[in-house]
Parts: structure tokens; sequence; C-alpha cells
């Protein structure tokens, strides 16, 4: 081993230290989104719930506190060249945004089935879109081309330990604003922000209890702690789409070190969950953000007359449309 090699950042796994040198970097650019409580959903729940409010985020979703993390956090050199990523949901936004911010270019492969209107967002953000199949081998494969047309750097949209430093701010502040918590909940896709709040939550406040929470439909963060490796489940079909993904190799290791359980809901009880959030809460709400609370109200996780934060995690849905 060559002990003078410059050590990679992203070989590095997050601490507290470096999710709140991440908080100080991206202070600036981000929102500090509110905690919103609910008397009617603590009378549902029994619980006191907190919820951190991502809805209110910049681009709809905490997706930007890591992408605004990792370019920020690039050497001149390579940012220079600018980043890249493939993408169809809120880290396409996120990472176009952040590029502006720095004045980059920005390479996003997206699907050709991707919705207009999330199109015209990376686009209104200065992104620069390559189209692609929608199966992920082919994103894939096409990022790989732009990065080597481009020499870009490639922002994986959560496999990438600057982005879970990022993403780890969100609890970092709630922690912050609700310092007293007894449990913490998260849902869980390709695992960023459940391990960004796991190495928040534990190293603030280590009794407290961390829950990842997805669709019964996407269950492969549950299946892959059974079976002590990455699963990658049957095809997803959860309303929840921005939990589809499998988890990588860089969050994988922090939730089966630090995650106390994983709990899964089912597709009614998230439709349930995100009636409530907007009739009574009156806010907009992803069916992904809506996943903890539907946990919360339908398991059995001994959370009564606890202090329970959530963390919802993005507000980017076609009110149209909407699956309720």
């Amino acid at each position: 081993m060559n002990k003078n090699r410059r050590e990679n950042p992203m070989d590095r796994r997050p601490d507290l230290d470096s999710i709140r040198a991440a908080h100080d970097r991206i202070r600036p650019h981000v929102h500090r989104t509110p905690v919103l409580t609910c008397a009617a959903i603590d009378g549902l729940t029994g619980a006191r719930v907190f919820f951190k409010c991502e809805n209110f985020q910049k681009v709809g979703a905490f997706k930007v506190r890591g992408a605004v993390n990792a370019v920020l956090s690039l050497a001149d050199d390579a940012a220079e060249r600018g980043v890249a990523t493939h993408s169809s949901g809120n880290h396409a936004a996120a990472l176009a945004l952040a590029a502006r911010i720095r004045g980059i270019p920005a390479h996003i492969v997206m699907p050709h089935t991707s919705p207009a209107v999330k199109c015209a967002a990376v686009e209104g953000y200065g992104g620069q879109i390559t189209f692609c199949d929608p199966e992920q081998a082919a994103r894939e494969s096409a990022a790989a081309e732009v990065v080597r047309a481009t020499r870009a750097t490639l922002v994986h949209p959560y496999n990438d330990h600057r982005v879970i430093a990022g993403q780890g701010t969100a609890a970092l502040e709630l922690i912050e604003d609700v310092p007293d918590l007894d449990a913490v909940l998260a849902p869980v896709g390709g695992g960023g922000l459940l391990s960004g709040t796991l190495l928040s939550v534990k190293a603030l406040r280590p009794a407290a209890r961390v829950i990842g929470c997805e669709p019964a439909l996407a269950d492969d963060a549950a299946q892959s702690l059974r079976e002590n490796r990455i699963v990658t489940a049957r095809p997803p079909t959860t309303i929840a789409d921005g939990l589809r993904t499998a988890l990588g190799d860089k969050t994988f290791p922090i939730i089966r070190e630090f995650v106390d359980s994983i709990a899964l809901a089912e597709e009614g009880e998230i439709r349930h969950a995100l009636r409530l959030i907007l009739e009574r809460m009156k806010i907009v709400v992803e069916p992904s953000a809506a996943v903890p609370l539907a946990v919360l109200l339908n398991r059995p996780l001994g959370l009564r007359g606890a202090r329970v934060g959530i963390i919802l995690s993005g507000g980017n849905v076609d009110v149209s449309h909407l699956p309720v």
C-alpha cells in the first residue's frame, strides 16, 4: 500500500464532524426547513410526533443537501470539468442546482420516459440532459459514456459518502431543534437519507431508536438486513416511487451497523398516511415521505407516549394525480 497516496474523500465514511462540516458548507445554499407538529396525528399515533419538513426544501426534497455538499467539496480542477449523474427523480434537479451554485456544468442522464415537468426542472437549473432507455443498465452505461466524454465527476444519487454527509444534516437540524427525541423514523430507498440520519442521531442522541421505513412492495432493505448482503428486490411497483432503488455498498454497511429496525408499510397504509398529512397538516408531500407515518400508525413499534421525529423527505408530486 502506498502511504503517500492521498485519501479519496469518497472512501472515508462520514462521521459527526464531517456532517457538521457539510452543514456549514451548504448552509448558505439550502433552507433550514421547519419542524411541524399536528395534534390530530399525535392523537392517532399515541405519540408526540415532530415532522422535519424537507418538502419545503429547495428543489422540493432533501436531495439538495447531499448534492450541494458533494459539488462544493470538489477540488477546483475536478469542479471545472463539471459533474454528472443518472437520475429521473429529485437528485437530477438537486445536482443541476448544486452545479449552478458553483458555476460548473451538470450532465444529467435521464430516461426518455421521465415526466416532462422533471426534465423542465433540470433544464431550468441549467442541467444538460442526455436521454437514455429506462432500464438501470442503460442509465449506468449512458452516464459512464458522458463521464468518459466530459471527464466530469460522477455524483451518485446516494452511494457517495459526501452525499450521505449532506443528507445527514437534516437529522442534525432535527436534533438541534428537538433534542429529546426517543426515536427517529426515515424512509429508505437507496439508503442515503437513512445512512446520514443514523450517523447524526446515533452520535448526538445514542439512546434514540432509528427506524428505517420502506414499502412492503420494495422491501430490499429489510431483506438485505436479514441476509446480511445487498439484495435487489423484485421489480418494485410501489406508489412510493422514490424508494424503489436498492441499497449501495456505502449505505448498506452504515445501515447494517446502526439501524434499530426496518419496518414495512402496505400500499393502502401509505395512501392513508398521505391523505392524513394532506388533510390534517395541510401540506403537500410525495408518497415516499408518507411511508414513516404509515409505519408509525400501523406497526407495533412500542412508541406510544414517545417523542418521535419523522423526516418528510420531499413534496414533489403531480397534484393532479395524487394517489390518495
